[in-house]
């Protein structure tokens, strides 16, 4: 006997990336980017080619604050990475 095949979309596994990504959103984060500077704020959105919008940004090169914005939008072939800063 062959088992079931899966109907409907996939379920992501627990801990999967994209199940981080939509509990991340309305977080507060860091990103990096490739030059090496973080920004912190507010995630208010994220899209599938990783372009990230944040309120309440602050730009961060190494331990000094360099900048602080409203909002700040990071175009996804930049982005480095994105981690919590806040338990999810």
């Amino acid at each position: 006997m062959s088992s079931p095949e899966p109907q409907g979309e996939p379920q992501p596994v627990s801990g999967s990336p994209s199940e981080f990504l939509r509990n991340i959103v309305g977080k507060r984060v860091k990103v990096r980017i490739g030059s090496g500077v973080d920004y912190t704020g507010l995630l208010t959105c994220l899209d599938g080619y990783m372009n990230v919008a944040l309120e309440q940004a602050e730009e961060w090169a190494g331990e000094v604050k360099t900048a602080a914005y409203g909002d700040c939008f990071l175009r996804g072939n930049n982005v480095l990475y994105i981690s919590a800063l806040e338990d999810l």
